[in-house]
């Protein structure tokens, strides 16, 4: 199988220029989808994983899978005001302005080996903010692990500059 095949390109969205890599098709095919978790686990052989961070909102999805699958607890990274107790964030430049992630602030103990989890790393100031939250939170970051990888757009080179390890199962060039 071809898992690149199904994923669905829709050029020119969210605006021109950009040609936006969808995988709500590669969930809907149940043997891709069981596939990708499958492949996101296998690298995490032999490692101690305490927690898989799932960044908002198809990180949640493939994080959750991960997670069942490996046995462990699942902690949900939303954007600032989402979450109903107590949180702690980190903010993040966008192209125009800025953001925050945030998570509750008894999601991760101090030591936990954690997984990062989303559909996909591009610039990477999402998945960096997220890094450095749960860092802050003194979670150890095992590896960041994506399904899609835009090279050209240097997130994952952000993230293993600033010493992580990234997985990702496919890439995609240009934007």
């Amino acid at each position: 199988m071809d898992l690149k095949a199904t994923v669905r390109t829709i050029p020119d969205y969210p605006k021109k220029g950009i040609m936006f890599r969808d995988i709500t098709t590669l969930l809907a095919d149940a043997r891709a989808f069981r596939r990708v978790v499958d492949e996101m686990v296998q690298p995490l052989a032999g490692e101690k994983i305490d927690k898989v961070v799932g960044i908002e909102a198809r990180g949640f999805i493939l994080g959750g899978a991960v997670a069942h699958q490996l046995s462990v607890g699942f902690v949900p990274m939303r954007k600032k005001g989402k979450l109903p107790s107590a949180t702690i964030g980190e903010k993040y430049i966008l192209e125009y302005g800025e953001d925050e992630v945030e998570i509750h602030v008894d999601a991760i103990e101090a030591g936990d080996k954690v997984l990062l989890v989303d559909d996909l790393i591009a610039t990477g100031g999402t998945a960096a903010a997220g890094v450095r939250l749960i860092e802050k939170v003194g979670g150890e970051i095992v590896l960041c692990s994506f399904v899609i990888d835009l090279p050209d757009l240097g997130g994952a080179d952000l993230l293993r500059g600033l010493g992580h390890s990234v997985a990702s199962l496919m890439a995609f060039e240009g934007a």
